[in-house]
């Protein structure tokens, strides 16, 4: 190769050496994103691990098992012995956990302000919600039908791992969801979602008129379209707030107020 070449090439390099420091900031840059992400994850590990171990205290109590600092068992029994508490006192206590943990997911999934302020918990494409509903799947296919009905030990004890892991899984995907809360947006769906916001204090204030409720009650859709998928039970529950709250006719003869027009949305299935 003409040695020319390399002169020019090198003679190049070394007038272009000031680019060094730009790429250096660069790829420090780059660093520091991953090492605080690394870090992230690390504290979201460790913050499952705790909640399992105190979850996992809490079903050995359940079972009447003494519990050491720590979550290990005192004195543990075989595992073919019974637990001292009855099945049918077992069964209740799993399933008022089990009904709270849904109570609690479902305050979020009806409620139109949660999921504006809190999207990603009803978002299944977030790793932490799809395995809260993997989760709830399961410890709903295991529910027996009731505290007296006939079912194994074996049964019972998967029934109660679910229930435990649930709970796991619900607190879990909501500090995450509430660490996250709109930044998974962009800036201009920001604006949107605090629009949406503003709207639907408007749509269920008492003190505004119909006419400004029913717009305020679109413009929430509008703004919301695309963002969010909100359920057909939350789009009722809204519905009915809007429409139960709208100031009444006081003449008889007057016309009952309509409820505010529905507006379809098509439901984005959970993943599996």
């Amino acid at each position: 190769m003409d040695p020319t070449f390399w002169s020019g090439f090198w003679g190049n390099v070394g007038h272009l050496w000031w680019l060094i420091f730009p790429i250096m900031g660069v790829a420090g840059g780059i660093g520091r994103r991953w090492q605080i992400a690394s870090r992230e994850r690390h504290e979201r590990r460790l913050e499952t691990l705790r909640l399992k171990s105190e979850l996992k205290t809490a079903e050995l109590q359940a079972r009447g098992i003494p519990v050491a600092s720590g979550g290990k068992r005192v004195g543990a029994r075989p595992a073919a012995q019974p637990a001292s508490v009855p099945p049918n006192e077992l069964l209740e206590r799993l399933f008022a956990e089990h009904d709270e943990i849904t109570a609690r997911w479902l305050d979020y999934e009806l409620d139109v302000a949660k999921l504006i302020a809190f999207p990603a918990m009803s978002d299944g494409r977030q790793p932490l919600t799809a395995a809260f509903l993997r989760a709830k799947k399961t410890a709903d296919a295991l529910r027996p039908a009731s505290a007296d009905a006939k079912v194994t030990e074996q049964r019972v004890t998967e029934y109660l791992d679910a229930v435990g892991n649930y709970a796991v899984a619900f607190e879990v995907a909501e500090r995450d969801a509430r660490r996250l809360r709109d930044s998974s947006f962009s800036a201009d769906e920001r604006k949107r979602l605090d629009r949406a916001q503003h709207m639907l204090k408007v749509a269920l204030d008492e003190s505004a008129t119909q006419a400004e409720r029913q717009v305020a009650y679109k413009r929430v859709r509008d703004e919301l379209e695309g963002l969010i998928v909100l359920s057909d039970d939350a789009v009722d529950v809204l519905e009915k707030k809007v429409a139960g709250e709208l100031p009444r006719a006081q003449n008889p003869s007057t016309p009952p107020t309509p409820e505010p027009e529905r507006l379809p949305l098509k439901r984005d299935e959970p993943l599996a």
